[in-house]
């Protein structure tokens, strides 16, 4: 048994839970503070955390300490969101915090907050893998952004990120300066504008009949006073609007009275509330979800898999290629060449495990690599590699986080150009030691790999790796004629070779 602290440090809300978890028992909550502190204001209007906000943030995290050792955690995470990520002098604030506090955060890129979120529906949500078994909607709104996220038949298909956090809206309207009456009409204009460019963009002809909500005012409220006692947490869509006018026509007072939450977070509901009704109405859903989960739960539920605590719920690595493979979609790849790159890349790193020392997270990147090796001729064919570099970097992949997708982007563009010993990361100055090799290693396997498929005609689909002393020999069984792929290989095999010391060589065996 393990006795596991989750910190979630939020635009509005810090958040402590304290987990035990084992094989025999599983993930158990077994206390959980919060505290109110308005961080988000702040940062999303001048990219600093004041000096009375920082000070305050270090006494709740001194208190957050004092609780996991009385519980005597044996491990903590603490990551920080949003409200963190956006501050200019994020590094200069959290060494501040580690010295005063003793809690280490570490800075969440959006798309890894959201794959949490994810993974804490899948883990506390009843029924999770039959809700989306229809067309669905995860709508996951936080205080600086709300990403959107399409299941279909019970796939991840797309996900986009949209700058419409309830906090940053909050203080969009505050700039406005309009009476507080004209605050939904305004709400709906901003918002309908945005989801009309995801409806476009992601879900055309599709039918979705129910939205999955995660959000610190309308899950918890739909959970405790919308739902019936028959459907738990869910909530039909049209008694949904008729609690939307409810509010809509009271007072803040008056809402805090009549669903027992602080007056302070009725504004933040009325925001929330609004962008779950644009979306419904969007989609045409038809029901709405509320599993009441928050981003702790997504951390506790990393470290039990991690630690292989529990059984994994849900596939959720295959969600991560179903979107890498709509992204290739949406940038008119080559669903067939892509497939056959990905079979050749894997089975070479597969049988030279022993001599690059990677692991299954790095096997994924590769995968992603082979799926997008060929993106940036949407834009260009003469400048392929720098294109498909910017689309992979411009473009959020749910999981990765921003130094994976670097990763991925640069092992593309080397795919395509001669190898950049000197490379420099996205935010300037040399890449780290282990990710430039990490870079190199998979760019040699993509770039023989890609060489087998010179020609574009699949003609190398069975290709079998196997590693002899200082020889990779790649076995090939077709009747076609590989001229082509032989000619052109030399160059590629010259790179792997100065990678792992191995030379690859073709050997074909004519199929009769």
């Amino acid at each position: 048994m393990k006795t596991f602290a989750a910190i979630d440090v939020g635009s509005y809300e810090q958040t402590l839970k304290i987990f035990t978890m084992s094989r025999s028992t599983g993930i158990r909550e077994v206390d959980c503070v919060n505290n109110r502190l308005d961080l988000g204001s702040d940062t999303y209007m001048t990219g600093k955390l004041g000096h009375d906000k920082l000070e305050e943030l270090c006494q709740v995290l001194r208190e957050f300490m004092t609780i996991m050792k009385g519980y005597k955690a044996d491990e903590y995470k603490a990551y920080g969101t949003s409200a963190i990520r956006e501050i200019r002098n994020t590094d200069i604030v959290l060494d501040q915090i580690a010295q005063r506090t003793g809690v280490k955060i570490e800075v969440l890129g959006n798309s890894e907050q959201r794959f949490l979120d994810y993974k804490s529906i899948a883990l506390k949500g009843e029924g999770f893998e039959k809700v989306i078994e229809k067309g669905t909607v995860v709508l996951d709104i936080g205080g600086g952004s709300i990403q959107c996220s399409l299941f279909d038949k019970d796939k991840l298909s797309a996900t986009c990120n949209l700058r419409l956090g309830v906090l940053r809206l909050q203080e969009m309207l505050h700039r406005l300066n309009v009476r507080p009456s004209r605050h939904p009409q305004l709400l709906e204009e901003i918002l309908s504008t945005q989801f009309a460019v995801f409806r476009k963009m992601y879900l055309k002809d599709r039918q979705i009949e129910n939205i999955i909500v995660v959000d610190d005012y309308m899950a918890a409220l739909i959970r405790r006073k919308l739902s019936s006692s028959q459907t738990g947490a869910y909530i039909d869509c049209a008694s949904f609007y008729s609690f939307l006018d409810f509010i809509n026509a009271h007072t803040d007072e008056e809402i805090a009275g009549r669903f027992d939450l602080p007056e302070e977070n009725a504004p933040l509901l009325r925001i929330s509330s609004a962008i779950v009704r644009q979306m419904a109405l969007l989609c045409e859903a038809k029901f709405i979800w509320a599993p009441g989960v928050t981003l702790c739960d997504g951390i506790a539920y990393e470290y039990a898999e991690k630690h292989r605590l529990i059984t994994p719920v849900h596939d959720f690595e295959q969600d991560i290629i179903t979107c890498a493979r709509g992204i290739s979609k949406r940038y008119m790849g080559s669903k067939r060449r892509a497939e056959t790159l990905e079979q050749i890349a894997l089975t070479i790193f597969d049988s030279t495990r022993k001599i690059h020392g990677l692991g299954k997270r790095e096997r994924l990147l590769l995968r992603i690599a082979t799926l997008l090796h060929d993106c940036g001729k949407y834009i260009s064919m003469m400048n392929l590699a720098e294109c498909s570099y910017a689309i992979i970097m411009g473009t959020e992949i749910i999981g990765l986080s921003h130094r994976e997708r670097e990763i991925v982007a640069n092992v593309v563009k080397y795919n395509h150009l001669e190898f950049d010993y000197e490379m420099e990361s996205a935010e300037g100055g040399s890449m780290e030691r282990e990710e430039f090799l990490t870079v190199a290693k998979l760019t040699a396997i993509l770039q023989i790999s890609n060489a087998l498929d010179r020609s574009h005609k699949q003609k190398c689909k069975d290709v079998r790796a196997t590693l002899k002393e200082d020889e990779l020999i790649l076995s090939v069984d077709t009747v076609e004629d590989i001229t082509l792929e032989k000619g052109l290989f030399t160059r590629r095999a010259d790179f792997f070779e100065e990678v792992y010391s191995v030379r690859p060589v073709i050997r074909q065996k004519r199929i009769l």
